[in-house]
């Protein structure tokens, strides 16, 4: 029993290993062949705005501020909805929740090229026509949404991610909220609790941990994403001037340039790559240092 037990263990291991090397190995392509981009522009290549290969100028800020700015458009409404999506699906009964379940996750099924082609021929018209002419109206409009009225940019590009990432959160969401223990709903019930509040003080608090795991995947899946954006982000190596201009992500550049790329413009890319990767570790690692620390407050012993 104990040799099995030791094989079995070993066996682990060995599938194990690969995973912990993957990350180190990427990383040290990545920066093996971005090496002559950082030797030329230096950190300063993090700031620079300027893109221009006949002259060999690359910057990194306009794939960065556009990355930040469609993840965090997509994160507004895709949170508070997929978690009212995960609760209605955990609170109805079985003969509706498993339809909706699966329609639910059905979108996660749908391939991105699909999202962006719905974006440039049905959602782009829509904001062009009807939602960024009212937009326009509202006070300080130009200031935060720019001036940019065709229907692409960082605004349409959030929205098509918003729907990208939903079902990823809705399902995490759900079972993290089903395995709620039902004799802690009951007990706030049986006190007084409405609904609202058996949410707040009792399901979000024992599954604050899953629930904001669920964020960070979608977040990730937010931030690498590439088809979708394409589309609908407009391509033009320009920081955002606001929520509905055209601008560009790191995804949606390296898509853009790759291919025909070399010299010192693929070692900017492969640079541009590089800051994703870095931007992808060190949100999940800050979300799981921000999860310790705040564990002991939520009764937690890891």
């Amino acid at each position: 029993m104990q040799r099995t037990d030791k094989i079995f263990r070993l066996v682990c291991l060995l599938c194990a290993l690969p995973a912990a090397l993957l990350l180190p190995a990427m990383l040290l392509q990545l920066l093996s062949n971005s090496a002559e981009a950082w030797h030329t522009f230096g950190l300063s290549f993090l700031w620079s705005s300027e893109w221009d290969p006949a002259a060999g100028q690359y910057g990194a800020w306009p794939g960065i501020a556009g990355t930040l700015l469609t993840t965090v458009t997509a994160l507004v409404p895709a949170v508070p909805l997929a978690f009212s999506a995960a609760l209605l699906l955990t609170e109805v009964p079985g003969w509706l929740a498993k339809p909706l379940s699966h329609a639910v996750d059905l979108l996660a099924a749908i391939p991105s090229v699909i999202y962006g082609m719905w974006g440039l021929f049905v959602l782009a018209p829509l904001m062009q026509e009807h939602v960024q002419p009212l937009l326009a109206r509202l006070p300080g409009s130009t200031w935060l949404l720019g001036e940019d009225n065709s229907g692409f940019g960082f605004l349409t590009a959030g929205l098509i991610l918003a729907l990208m990432i939903l079902p990823y959160m809705c399902a995490i969401m759900r079972d993290v909220i089903s395995m709620t223990p039902p004799m802690l709903r009951e007990a706030a019930y049986g006190v007084g609790c409405t609904c609202l509040e058996t949410t707040r003080d009792i399901v979000l608090r024992h599954g604050l941990r899953g629930i904001i795991g669920g964020i960070f995947i979608g977040l990730g899946r937010a931030l690498g994403e590439t088809m979708a954006v394409l589309f609908v982000v407009g391509n033009i190596m320009e920081p955002p001037a606001g929520l509905c201009s055209c601008g560009t992500t790191i995804a949606a550049t390296l898509a853009n340039n790759f291919a025909e790329a070399d010299g010192l413009q693929r070692s900017a890319l492969f640079a541009l790559g590089l800051v994703l990767v870095v931007m992808s570790v060190g949100i999940q690692a800050g979300a799981q240092y921000y999860l310790r620390l705040t564990g002991a407050k939520r009764g937690e012993t890891i």
